[in-house]
């Protein structure tokens, strides 16, 4: 059995309630379980909240919300696989144990219902703990600058800066849209970028943060492009 796990928190400080903020007409945390609802893959979906008007919206969209989280995993401070880890025992007394789980974040408007199904079958295929979504950083790491007070920048690692951009090592970023992860990887706590996480690949422009307006502006551009684009 698999099982999807959505956190999505009622207190959000920099995007107030940005879980169920409208976005390009939908409420926001809707693109995530209709991502893992396409995908086909799991017996339930399940939100995790600790805020009843974002449970009613996953309901209204398809996901199940069997509990509510307790506040003291809904502050600012409380990481994402400590919310997992307590979803999984919460199911559990309920009956519902899997033998993989998928944390799926919920303001992830640009996530693919075939992302989550080819990480799945990775995952499957091989003995590794986790698989995620990652991206390509889009200009070499090596070559980052760093700004002194008065504006004036110097490189982090000056024995870069006249090397080639072929000569440097690829870095990559973890793209924050979903963390496939054993159950036993999970409840013993292991970490999903300790050697033993599989990088599903996504292209760059299918990858945003959205912490910020910005970044909300940025993510609706982006989904409406891509929208245009497979419609051909």
């Amino acid at each position: 059995m698999t099982i999807a796990i959505i956190p999505a928190r009622g207190g959000s400080k920099r995007i107030p309630r940005k879980n169920i903020r409208d976005f390009c007409g939908q409420p926001m945390i809707s693109y995530a379980i209709a991502a893992a609802r396409a995908a086909g893959c799991f017996e339930h979906i399940i939100v995790s909240t600790d805020d009843a008007e974002i449970a009613a919206v996953a309901r209204d969209h398809g996901a199940t919300t069997p509990f509510l989280r307790a506040a003291r995993l809904a502050d600012d401070h409380t990481g994402t696989a400590a919310v997992v880890v307590d979803a999984i025992q919460q199911l559990d007394r309920r009956g519902l144990s899997a033998d993989s789980y998928c944390c799926i974040y919920a303001t992830v408007p640009l996530i693919r219902a075939c992302d989550l199904l080819a990480a799945y079958q990775r995952l499957n295929d091989c003995a590794a703990d986790f698989a995620f979504s990652a991206a390509a950083f889009g200009f070499p790491i090596q070559r980052a600058l760093q700004l002194a007070a008065n504006g004036c920048a110097t490189p982090f690692w000056p024995e870069n800066m006249a090397k080639r951009s072929q000569d440097l090592t690829p870095a990559y970023q973890d793209a924050g849209q979903f963390y496939w992860g054993r159950r036993e990887a999970w409840l013993e706590g292991r970490g999903v970028f300790d050697g033993n996480g599989l990088a599903h690949l996504l292209p760059r422009y299918r990858v945003v943060d959205i912490d910020t307006e910005e970044d909300w502006q940025l993510a609706e551009l982006l989904y409406q492009a891509l929208q245009q684009h497979d419609a051909g």
